[in-house]
């Protein structure tokens, strides 16, 4: 597994929400950019796909109005919450509040997404 230690603001740990996490290594203020969202695009659903609603004009074929990209880097650790301190700007990730050093990053996944399956 890759190191995943290129981002300079965060860091991949053990997660009290899911598995692994995305962690500030130091303070991150309210809208800060915190990084990029990598990885090849796919129309197939998978534990590290990030879905972002598409532009026909631009995308092409789509998953009824989305695109998804398999994450390669460490924001694919990032877990939901329905209070979260991060915020996805189409692939580049943004701090909704000020983060506190140490704090795991989250977003909101969506109303589609059941926290139960």
């Amino acid at each position: 597994m890759p190191g995943y230690a290129d981002n300079p603001l965060c860091f991949v740990a053990d997660s009290g929400i899911h598995g692994r996490g995305l962690f500030a290594h130091g303070d991150i203020a309210s809208g800060t950019w915190i990084g990029h969202y990598d990885g090849p695009k796919t129309l197939d659903n998978g534990m590290h796909v990030l879905w972002v609603e598409a532009d026909p004009d631009v995308d092409g074929d789509t998953a009824d109005g989305w695109i998804g990209y398999n994450g390669t880097n460490e924001l694919r650790f990032l877990n939901h919450s329905k209070q979260p301190n991060g915020e996805m700007d189409g692939l580049d990730l943004y701090a909704r509040r000020n983060i506190r050093a140490g704090e795991e990053i989250t977003i909101d996944y969506g109303e589609e997404f059941d926290a139960t399956a």
